[in-house]
C-alpha cells in the first residue's frame, strides 16, 4: 500500500461521502453540505491510496493564534497503518507557530490517540455543542 498525502482539495463529493460513511459518521449523509464545508475549511489534508480517499483531517483556524482540528478520520480498511498519526503530524507542522492547536474528540475513547501525539486534556475543560440550532425544542 502506497499512501500519498496532500493539502490540495481535489476530492469529490462522492469520495468524501464514501469515506465518512465508512466510519459511520452522519456527515456522510449530507454530501453537498459536507463537500462545501471541506472546500471552505482553512486546511484539509488527505491521504490517498491511488485515487481512493483513505483518510482526511480538516482544520479551522483564525490565521494567527488558534487552529482547531476537526474531522480526523481514516477508512476502516486503512486503519492501523499510521495514517491518522501522519495527518496529525502534518497539522502540527503547518500550525507550529500558533499558540494552540485544539481538538475535541467526539468520543472519549479517542483521547489516548491524541495524547500519544502530544495533546493534553484541558484542566477543567468540557466539550459543549448545540445540534441543529435552528430547530425548536
Amino acid at each position: 500500500m502506497q499512501i500519498t498525502y496532500t493539502d490540495e482539495k481535489k476530492f469529490t463529493k462522492e469520495q468524501t461521502q464514501r469515506l465518512f460513511r465508512s466510519v459511520g459518521w452522519v456527515s456522510g449523509e449530507y454530501p453537498e453540505r459536507l463537500h462545501k464545508a471541506l472546500m471552505g475549511s482553512s486546511t484539509v489534508f488527505t491521504a490517498w491510496d491511488g485515487d481512493r480517499l483513505a483518510g482526511l483531517i480538516r482544520v479551522l483556524d483564525d490565521t494567527e493564534m488558534v487552529a482547531y482540528m476537526h474531522y480526523v478520520l481514516v477508512d476502516p480498511e486503512y486503519q492501523g497503518h499510521g495514517i491518522a498519526g501522519h495527518l496529525v503530524g502534518m497539522v502540527k507542522d503547518r500550525y507550529r507557530d500558533y499558540l494552540y492547536i485544539e481538538v475535541m474528540p467526539e468520543e472519549s475513547k479517542n483521547a489516548t490517540f491524541y495524547q500519544r501525539h502530544g495533546f493534553r486534556i484541558m484542566e477543567d475543560g468540557v466539550a459543549m455543542q448545540i445540534c441543529n440550532p435552528g430547530e425548536r425544542r
